[in-house]
């Protein structure tokens, strides 16, 4: 009986030091499949081509978590390189510019690098198919509040608290545990956010323009820190309108810079007839 109890206390202990492997990531798995499954729907048939050439059966919402999947993989690009481009860092009050990104780069940066690469028409395929699958990403990524972080806590890593009674911290309750605590699919939270997506809320979003994200996640980032350690059903009814705003705009921004890159350059989405 001990030994079955010691087992178990050992695998509680491993599931809950994986969750915590977890928290570097935006959206967690479910939110950015959510922003792909939505940005499909609005691609214009020159981006929809490219993302069908370039992505063959697989979808956007299947791709969106590439990025996060390949922070596991060996080798120095992976596990060092890359990381500090998920995120990028916003003090309280401050705006971000065109100097804001540390040496290494930020989630900006490398969005600007790696949508050069997939609107150029004379890059290999391969290369331009896995600049399809960060950009994707890295849209998703600055959409987080959390992802714009102040520069004290790691994007909320550190800020401690208890959500609904379990020991986690800020950023993987607006990574996942909101999203996911609805008990929905990726496909079932899209069908219900794509209603909302309409004319009005495509306008209001409309900015494809880092900064203005960066901007919107920032000052949301400002409101969403509770005052205690203690947060549930409270925290939930407050922000959920703004997760799910969040949601939204990263899928319809996804689109319209997939289609607004189309327009500026058609020649990089014109499709091959034997590719």
């Amino acid at each position: 009986m001990k030994t079955g109890k010691l087992r178990c206390c050992r695998l509680a202990l491993l599931a809950f030091a994986l969750g915590l492997c977890t928290d570097l990531w935006a959206w967690g798995a479910t939110g950015h499949r959510v922003t792909g499954a939505l940005a499909t729907a609005h691609l214009s048939p020159a981006a929809a081509a490219l993302v069908a050439d370039l992505l063959g059966p697989e979808t956007l919402a299947e791709a969106s978590t590439w990025a996060d999947e390949m922070r596991s993989a060996p080798g120095t690009f992976w596990q060092k390189t890359a990381n500090p481009w998920h995120y990028v860092t916003v003090p309280p009050g401050a705006e971000y510019g065109p100097t804001s990104a540390p040496p290494e780069g930020d989630a900006v940066t490398a969005l600007a690098r790696y949508g050069k690469r997939l609107f150029d028409p004379a890059l290999a395929r391969p290369a331009r198919r896995e600049a399809l699958k960060l950009v994707l990403h890295y849209i998703g990524d600055l959409h987080q509040p959390l992802h714009a972080g102040n520069g004290t806590d790691r994007g909320g890593n550190d800020f401690s608290v208890r959500y609904f009674g379990t020991p986690t911290n800020l950023h993987r309750v607006w990574d996942s545990q909101m999203i996911d605590g609805e008990r929905l699919s990726f496909s079932e939270w899209a069908s219900w956010l794509a209603p909302h997506l309409d004319e009005a809320f495509q306008q209001r979003f409309r900015s494809i323009a880092p900064a203005d994200w960066i901007r919107e996640s920032a000052a949301l980032r400002d409101q969403i820190y509770p005052g205690g350690e203690r947060i549930g059903y409270d925290y939930l009814f407050q922000h959920k309108a703004a997760l799910r705003t969040r949601l939204m705009a990263a899928g319809w921004r996804i689109a319209a810079y997939l289609n607004a890159g189309c327009k500026a350059t058609p020649a990089a989405c014109e499709v091959p007839a034997n590719p």
